[in-house]
């Protein structure tokens, strides 16, 4: 029997990141293998809080209590409150699921093999778990080979994508991107992945092993895949553990998962040493076994712990990025702030570039007083030009009224489903006002063809366009094209 090392509660120890608080006692209401115990924290932790005045990531926890304990807890008063709040997050998930079913049956008809991920593969191996597992979001994990057509699948159903970016430039360059947000109508919402994981917890080996090890479920009807229940350990850690609990029924995944019986634990292992896990691992495991009663078997977590003790400098890092948000004093958001952003730089690091990001960067003219007919408009044709160079250089000049905000200019052209390049510009100024634009690149009309459309395009997305600022900030600018003059490239 493994002798496991006592987890000290003070920093650089993983017991430091562990959740406390309120957070702790939503977890042991969930988690505490006996029953009892877990109600009095429930009813200890209605007694303390208000239901309307915290946060999501209370919410998802409280669902689970919900589902736990049901009527059990039928003579606190904060009860119908809690039914209330379970009924209505249970809808949304339902209604989350509504419109992605059609989607995830188009992909499977178009050939792509879909492997659900995170909340949706627990919902996958068991219908009822819906109840107590917020799945707002679907994420979706194909192979590489199926993002393109898993991608045109989304975009034929009128799928938003939540970039502000159009979809001819995101289809030259699904193969550099690991994931992307979809959302449609009110509630859908879809993650598609072609990577489980993300940058920062790299390893191609594993990228193929996890399709290996997956097991068939079934998803409203669809044929799916889900990951291995060490996989999902693992995912659920990978996604959850470095985030500073933003949402923490990741943790209950984990649990779920474990008390299922089925885990690989050296497959678990394995896929930890080579994502880079163990940290994350260690603080997570150690909680779950240590402070709940999960039953962590004592070699894996004894092994967790010595390869964590072994990261180095970057045991730190993991071990700030850990800890619950709600817990930060001043110095730890400063150094959490500055051990997440290093991460993040490895995080979105891309796949290979297939092809370049072309982008034209504007520069402010003098506001002409006699300008062109055409009136404003979210895009404009501009006509190629009249002989047969193959490439050309073309400058734009538009008009655009600024609002009295920061904010970044989005413009793109394309042609026909291939994207040609983005122009950008930065309103540095609140005084907003009218703008006088230039752009000026290179068009490759070989590859494009002679039809060229000028685009605005929002800066970022939302489901709903219904705030003044937000629009301000955010979204696309009429335009009025004043000039388009084609010259021989240099």
């Amino acid at each position: 029997m493994a002798k496991i090392r006592p987890i000290g509660r003070r920093f650089p120890d993983y017991g430091w990141s562990w959740p406390t608080g309120s957070l702790d006692q939503l977890l042991k209401a969930a988690l505490l293998p006996d029953e009892e115990a877990a109600g009095r924290c429930a009813a200890h932790w209605l007694d303390e809080n208000d239901i309307d005045h915290v946060s999501f990531r209370e919410h998802r926890l409280l669902a689970a209590i919900s589902d736990r304990f049901g009527r059990k807890l039928a003579a606190h008063p904060a009860y119908p409150r809690l039914v209330g709040l379970q009924k209505m997050l249970w809808t949304k998930s339902r209604m989350a699921m509504r419109e992605a079913e059609p989607a995830l049956k188009a992909m499977v008809e178009a050939g792509c093999t879909v492997m659900l991920i995170k909340g949706a593969s627990r919902v996958a191996l068991d219908a009822a778990a819906q109840r107590g597992r917020v799945a707002h979001d679907i994420d979706i994990l194909v192979r590489p080979q199926d993002m393109q057509p898993a991608f045109d699948v989304l975009r034929a159903r009128d799928w938003q994508i939540a970039t502000g970016v159009s979809p001819q430039y995101l289809r030259m360059r699904l193969a550099s991107l690991r994931s992307m947000n979809f959302f449609k109508g009110n509630y859908g919402d879809i993650d598609l992945h072609q990577l489980a994981y993300d940058g920062s917890q790299q390893s191609a080996e594993d990228d193929f092993a996890i399709w290996q090890r997956a097991i068939p479920a079934q998803f409203s009807g669809v044929s799916v895949l889900v990951p291995s229940p060490a996989d999902r350990i693992a995912l659920a850690i990978a996604h959850g553990g470095l985030d500073a609990h933003t949402h923490s029924d990741w943790l209950v995944d984990c649990a779920v998962a474990v008390d299922g019986g089925e885990v690989d634990w050296e497959m678990f292992l394995d896929v930890t040493a080579r994502r880079g896990l163990a940290v994350a691992a260690a603080v997570a495991l150690s909680y779950l076994s240590l402070e709940i009663g999960i039953a962590v078997p004592e070699p894996v977590l004894s092994r967790v712990l010595e390869m964590a003790d072994r990261h180095g400098l970057s045991r730190l890092s993991s071990v700030l990025q850990a800890k619950p948000r709600t817990d930060f004093g001043g110095l730890t958001w400063l150094s959490r702030g500055f051990a997440k952003q290093l991460r993040l730089q490895r995080k979105k690091g891309r796949l290979k570039q297939l092809q370049p990001d072309v982008v034209w960067r504007g520069r402010s003219m003098a506001v002409m007083t006699a300008l062109a007919a055409s009136p404003l408009g979210l895009s404009q044709s501009i006509a190629g030009p009249q002989d047969d160079a193959r490439e050309v250089t073309l400058d734009v000049v538009v008009r655009i009224v600024v609002p009295p905000v920061r904010r970044r200019i989005e413009m793109e052209i394309n042609s026909g489903d291939r994207h040609v390049a983005r122009l950008r510009w930065m309103a540095i100024s609140r005084n907003g006002g009218e703008r006088v634009l230039r752009f000026r690149g290179k068009v490759s009309l070989g590859e494009t063809g002679r039809a060229l459309v000028l685009e605005a395009r929002p800066s970022r997305q939302f489901r709903v366009w219904d705030n003044e600022r937000t629009v301000a900030t955010y979204g696309a600018l009429p335009f009025q094209l004043v000039s388009a003059k084609f010259s021989p490239a240099n």
